[in-house]
């Protein structure tokens, strides 16, 4: 409509035509029908008359692209919701991107949920995705390897990329890729071979996990000190309703950013929590920290309690 108003003045205005020829030669202009002009054209009005046209086929396009992508859509649902997904991860700021989504990627991605974690599943396997889709998991279609899915994953945005593949090369190329688009990225990846920790290390990634290492000292652990595993297996950080131990900021308890003590703050009386671990600003870590420890902007603390007492500290400190 608003192009038709600028066609009736326009005509108006260059040609002089009475409103009915103006709007005749409006319709006929914009639907290109080749009926002659109302009265001869001057030059200012043929060129009025060539922008009339081009806006109007350029309008005219736009109108069938959108026309046929919601005819189309509506008969490709998975276009529709490849199209949902990339709006709502293009939305995401500071969330976490799990490459793969096998035994590990399926356990990175149940600990975000219990937490509540924003993060997004970049997954190949087009079965793999059509079986665990759901409207807690998002996935996006793609192989990692390749820099134009970690950008569609908004990898600029984000804080923290978990590579969980079998394949240490592929680990190792994504890490690279990763660290390039994104330097202020943390970077946490599996590997499965003693010889690729230090080259994916030193490809970019700020932490290397192995989990056969992990399980099979676990398991030996539970030979040589059964009891203890058995009660650190016990402690839960999985999800809000049921830790044990949780992770505090000196950010996240104090406001004011003043410097306190440990005996200060007195979370024991005030909380029932335990204060086990104290890491510094500078990356140190003090395992059952004396007393007199002073908590420093930058810093954090590790606590132990039952979860009513974790909530209790929650509360306590507004975190």
């Amino acid at each position: 409509m608003t192009v038709v108003a600028v066609g009736v003045l326009g005509f108006r205005f260059f040609s002089d035509y009475s409103w009915i020829d103006a709007l005749y030669m409006t319709v006929i202009t914009m639907s290109t029908v080749g009926f002659g002009e109302v009265e001869p054209l001057d030059d200012t009005a043929k060129l009025f008359t060539v922008f009339l046209i081009t806006t109007s086929a350029v309008i005219l396009a736009y109108s069938l692209s959108v026309i046929t992508e919601y005819i189309v859509g509506k008969s490709d649902p998975h276009r529709v919701q490849y199209r949902k997904l990339q709006k709502m991860i293009h939305k995401l700021e500071n969330h976490i991107i799990i490459v793969g989504y096998g035994r590990n990627g399926k356990q990175a991605a149940d600990k975000l949920l219990a937490y509540n974690k924003p993060f997004v599943i970049v997954e190949k396997d087009k079965s793999v995705i059509e079986k665990y889709q759901s409207d807690e998991l998002f996935f996006l279609e793609g192989n990692a390897t390749e820099d134009e899915v970690l950008i569609q994953a908004e990898i600029r945005n984000a804080s923290c990329l978990i590579c969980t593949l079998p394949e240490d090369a592929d680990n190792l190329f994504i890490v690279l890729s990763a660290r390039q688009i994104n330097r202020d990225l943390k970077i946490i990846s599996r590997a499965s071979q003693d010889t690729s920790y230090k080259k994916i290390r030193l490809a970019g990634a700020d932490n290397v996990i192995m989990p056969d290492r992990i399980g099979g000292d676990h398991m030996a652990s539970l030979v040589v000190v059964p009891d203890l595993i058995e009660f650190l297996d016990n402690l839960s950080i999985v999800g809000k309703k049921s830790i044990n131990i949780e992770e505090v900021s000196f950010e996240d308890m104090f406001e004011d950013q003043k410097e306190r003590t440990i005996r200060t703050i007195d979370m024991r009386s005030r909380t029932g929590c335990t204060i086990i671990g104290y890491k510094s600003s500078d990356g140190e870590y003090i395992v059952n920290p004396e007393a007199d420890t002073v908590l420093k902007p930058g810093s954090k603390v590790v606590v132990l309690g039952r979860p009513e007492q974790v909530n209790q500290l929650n509360r306590e400190f507004n975190i």
